[in-house]
């Protein structure tokens, strides 16, 4: 694998892990929002990631050499959480049914603050393995001085 390869897939992660993030803040900011202009509470949103082959006429050559291919991460798609909204009671809101429940968004800000700190922590790799790749191609450059 070249420098530019591992730079590749480290910079799919980045792409991806930065659309998780975006996600989570979304949730995050939408807690408590009951009306969407889909009608009903907000739905929290997760990104699907899988691992897709790096196409360059390096990598092709590679993997025709090697048995394992080599992967990067892209976001498949974009799902909502079917699960049912949480009903809570505020006989108040303008949002309320006739016996007083509000459907509330089924997120969890605790949960989504454990992803979030999941998703930095992969940024964080993700930012240290590119800066290692340029790291290396510096120091290459230097020996063939």
């Amino acid at each position: 694998m070249d420098f530019f390869t591992s730079m590749n897939v480290s910079a799919s992660a980045l792409s991806a892990e930065r659309t998780r993030m975006n996600l989570i803040s979304s949730n995050l900011a939408n807690a408590s929002t009951t009306r969407t202009p889909e009608g009903g509470p907000y739905k929290r949103k997760d990104a699907v990631f899988a691992a897709t082959p790096l196409q360059s006429p390096f990598t092709r050559a590679l993997d025709r050499a090697s048995s394992q291919g080599i992967n990067q991460v892209q976001v498949m798609q974009i799902v909502e959480d079917q699960n049912a909204p949480r009903m809570q009671y505020d006989p108040g809101n303008p949002d309320a049914n006739p016996q007083g429940y509000v459907a509330m968004p089924n997120v969890n800000v605790m949960e989504e603050m454990a992803d979030m700190l999941s998703a930095t922590r992969s940024y964080e790799a993700n930012v240290t393995a590119v800066q290692s790749a340029k790291s290396m191609a510096l120091k290459t450059l230097e020996i063939s001085k």
